[in-house]
């Protein structure tokens, strides 16, 4: 059976029976699977059952994609702050179903107009990298409250001040701390040296607050109150100044004038084909996207039976691919503003015939450099910026048929560990190259006033060859995203998975030099044999957060991942 038809007759399988086949997570790779969820109107799958559940109500009450992922992301940052909220940034996708069209929305954040490109420079050298993080330098302007606002007023249909209430609420009389965000603190003992982190996240024996302890946090509620009008206030009111306060405390350089500055970006979403599928994702100052559409292309040159194995062949080619996609991530991709991105041709799909017949199926590359697409016009070395997992993804389906895929992040876990009106700021800025140029030229994500640095945040949709939406998902995971997402993408597309046990599937990854396989797993046991095929391999734990909704002729199929607290809801 080829590979389309494949993909067909699992459509075809799917029904409302599937609901009575629900049962208790197994465990049959070494990952706790949570059982698919199945409904016929709506879904919600976000990283947290609290925001799942303010989600879920948005969409019972006849809100939109749009509502309810504006109430889920206000209830994350108050009850997940070590991942996203209101001091951070986010790409998002939305599906309009009645127009039949996908819209692409920036909302990463952005340098300080007098940023120097050798702000991360000490004596010369890249600084360490948690001394950046946890320096007022590292914090750009945030662009959640904004991309909010704007995806409500494009999108949505209740009314504003009514989906700020279930975060509002919640701060005000208080969310259970889980033991995952009590481990968190426990494990981020600097949290310890601001005095607002240290008296939220602390008690007063200055132990972590307790998995357990009902969490008040009166500062968010404050603000979310001062939002109910709109978000101006978040940038030319009082939560603007505290925020420039609070860097510039810490010796940034953030301004007030940076947050009244700020705007989102509309961009064109960015879709190539899989396996005659439409697979669409965010261009730049993503990588994600590009990255993940590379992937795909390459691997469909190889036998599918071989890509979708869990053997070390299938293993050997996606990393192989994935290092190709990082070679050129590395070399090309930044704002768009700022640097001549050659798009088109890294995705062209003649470049990646060519790219793919770089990849010895018997062998790992020694050295794996950036090729040379159609349209590129500069000249650049390449430039590694540092990301970390501090990122969350949610996916919704409406009643309408309307889509949202939103991967939103404060970047490191607990983000620059400083917080103002409630919520924490973001280390965004220390995604960008801490050198400016390599051997005299320039390094394309460096550092400029105004400029979004790259980021791997991959939100994506899939659609059939009539153009009806098959699959909303996405991840957390730092630079990892890419392969969390290309391999779900791969498994349910190509490998006929349902989306819950594809989140749960044994990770192999890579960020362009190590194949990484996921500690406890499946994965683990082929260790050996890629050391064999001329990998550097190394098991660690490969810490995902996707969270994925499946659309069949009559079935939405939602699956979260087992390895954070995601839950997912539908009717």
């Amino acid at each position: 059976m080829n590979r389309i038809l494949r993909f067909a007759a699992l459509l075809l399988a799917a029904s409302p029976a599937l609901a009575q086949t629900e049962r208790a997570p197994e465990t049959a790779t070494g990952v706790a699977r949570k059982p698919p969820v199945f409904a016929k109107r709506f879904m919600a799958v976000t990283a947290h059952p609290e925001a799942t559940r303010a989600a879920y109500d948005v969409l019972k009450s006849g809100g939109s994609a749009a509502d309810a992922a504006v109430a889920a992301q206000l209830v994350l940052g108050l009850v997940e702050p070590q991942s996203s909220g209101l001091g951070g940034g986010a790409f998002l996708l939305y599906w309009d179903n009645k127009a039949k069209r996908l819209y692409a929305y920036d909302g990463r954040e952005t340098a300080p107009a007098v940023a120097k490109p050798d702000v991360f420079l000490k004596d010369g050298k890249p600084m360490p990298f948690l001394d950046a993080v946890r320096s007022g330098h590292s914090v750009g302007v945030p662009g959640a409250p904004a991309l909010l606002e704007h995806l409500h007023k494009r999108h949505g249909k209740l009314a504003w001040a009514g989906l700020l209430q279930p975060a509002q609420r919640l701060a005000e009389q208080g969310f259970r701390v889980t033991p995952r965000l009590h481990q968190l603190v426990a494990g981020t003992p600097t949290l310890k040296l601001r005095a607002e982190t240290r008296a939220y996240f602390f008690g007063a024996d200055e132990a972590p607050v307790a998995a357990g302890t009902a969490l008040k946090n009166p500062d968010y509620a404050a603000t979310l109150a001062r939002l109910a009008g709109g978000t101006s206030p978040f940038y030319r009111g009082p939560p603007a100044e505290a925020i420039a306060a609070r860097v510039r405390a810490e010796g940034g350089t953030l301004a007030a004038a940076d947050l009244a500055a700020y705007k989102i970006e509309e961009r064109e979403p960015l879709c190539g084909l899989y396996i005659g599928l439409r697979v669409c994702s965010m261009g730049p100052p993503s990588s994600g996207g590009i990255a993940v559409l590379q992937i795909l292309a390459i691997l469909e040159r190889f036998p599918s039976e071989t890509v979708n194995a869990e053997d070390e062949r299938a293993a050997h080619l996606f990393v192989e691919a994935a290092r190709l996609a990082f070679a050129d991530r590395n070399l090309y991709v930044a704002d768009p503003a700022f640097v001549r991105v050659p798009t088109k041709g890294l995705v062209d799909r003649d470049y990646l015939a060519a790219r793919a017949r770089l990849l010895d199926i018997r062998r790992a590359a020694e050295k794996v450099e950036a090729g040379v697409p159609p349209e590129n016009k500069g000249e650049f070395a390449p430039g590694d910026g540092a990301e970390s997992p501090g990122t969350s993804h949610l996916s919704i389906v409406d009643g309408e048929g309307n889509a949202v895929s939103f991967t939103t992040t404060i970047e490191n876990g607990f983000g620059a560990q400083m917080m103002a009106g409630g919520f924490l700021l973001n280390n965004q800025l220390t995604d960008f190259s801490f050198a400016p140029a390599v051997d005299g030229k320039p390094v394309a994500n460096r550092v400029e006033p105004g400029k979004r640095p790259r980021s791997s945040m991959a939100p994506v949709m899939a659609f059939d060859k009539e153009g009806r939406l098959l699959l909303v998902v996405g991840s957390p995971g730092g630079a990892r995203i890419i392969a969390y997402v290309a391999r779900t993408l791969t498994r349910v597309l190509d490998g006929g998975m349902d989306i819950a046990a594809a989140v749960s599937a044994p990770h192999v990854a890579t960020t362009g030099a190590v194949a990484e396989l996921e500690q406890g797993t499946d994965a683990e046991a082929l260790a050996e044999r890629l050391a064999r095929l001329g990998h550097k391999v190394a098991v660690r734990e490969l810490n995902s957060g996707l969270h994925g909704i499946q659309i069949t002729q009559d079935t939405l199929i939602g699956g979260a991942d087992p390895r954070r607290e995601g839950a997912a809801m539908g009717d």
